[in-house]
């Protein structure tokens, strides 16, 4: 195994049997999700509020504030916060798992509303540039010096090289919140990575999400310097291969720890842990020791201006 002893990751949405987006999260369960993934040796991590109405994205941005200052090892391991919606994309395979009722057009005043909630601890919003309005919400997030990533979106080139002038910095998970088929030149995987000089670009490094023989390739067209390994872990991360009820959904995790609905007919997220990304990037994508820690620990964490003593 590669000397890679911490990691840093900007998108987990639950781990250990722990969903950060459940309203049910008690702060015992949050602070077994913590020492879980401090356990796996995660340094620190964001996490990740998906779409749903603007009400309840609210309640569980203030939940996550509120455990923050309740549990010192929750409020060492949550460095901060990433929201992922709700102004993506509602149209079909771009929309990925969010609910599509609950998507909406970028608005300043509800992004407001959702910075309120938690309290000054956001780190990333992702968004659909195509759907942010003379990319009015994009630069209000950036005086904030929040990092704001396109994601689960469909810009045109255009759409999004306005939105990397208006302070667009990243792109969340490419490879994934697309369509299995698009056009074979004039697509969003292409376009994004004709502009990874400006950009943080994102990717699970899970063998599912995107086959590593792809990854390969996307690695070497952006650039390590510029490559962000997320897992975009959920709440069966951790847990190893297996069948699983989460809330009212049935999961099957299989060896690849990728979760799956029980037929097998849709990815339901990412069950897998930094230790294993750390052995895939090694084994099957051919990083060195000193490149992994780079897009495991080092690039996340400069993507989102974070520093860590130490």
């Amino acid at each position: 195994m590669p000397d890679v002893p911490q990691y840093f990751d900007v998108q987990v949405n639950g781990y250990g049997g722990h969903d950060f987006n459940s309203a049910e999260l008690t702060p015992d369960n949050w602070h077994d999700a913590c020492r879980r993934l401090r356990d796996d040796g995660m340094r620190g991590i964001l996490a990740t509020v998906i779409t749903d109405e603007l009400d309840a994205m609210a309640e569980r941005l203030a939940k996550a504030v509120a455990m923050r200052k309740r549990d010192p090892l929750v409020r060492e391991t949550v460095v901060g916060l990433h929201v992922e919606g709700p102004f993506v994309s509602a149209e079909r395979g771009y929309v990925g798992t969010h609910p599509p009722t609950a998507t909406r057009p970028a608005d300043v005043d509800l992004m407001k509303r959702l910075l309120d909630a938690a309290e000054g601890l956001t780190r990333i919003v992702t968004l659909a540039p195509e759907s942010d309005r003379d990319f009015a919400v994009t630069r209000y997030l950036v005086k904030q010096g929040i990092t704001v990533s396109a994601g689960h979106c469909n810009p045109t080139i255009e759409q999004l090289r306005g939105a990397i002038d208006a302070g667009l910095t990243m792109f969340t998970h490419l490879g994934n919140g697309c369509p299995m088929q698009i056009h074979r030149h004039d697509n969003i995987i292409q376009r994004v990575l004709s502009c990874s000089d400006r950009l943080w670009i994102s990717f699970i490094a899970d063998g599912v999400h995107v086959p590593f023989f792809a990854l390969k390739n996307y690695v070497r067209c952006a650039g390590i310097d510029r490559v962000v390994i997320t897992t975009d872990a959920m709440a069966a991360a951790g847990l190893g291969p297996g069948s699983y009820r989460l809330g009212p959904l049935n999961i099957d995790v299989g060896e690849d720890l990728a979760a799956w609905a029980p037929d097998r007919s849709h990815l339901m997220g990412s069950a897998i842990t930094m230790p294993r990304v750390v052995q895939n990037l090694r084994e099957h994508v051919g990083l060195s020791d000193s490149q992994i820690k780079q897009v495991v620990f080092d690039n996340p964490r400069r993507a989102i201006h974070e520093h860590l003593s130490g």
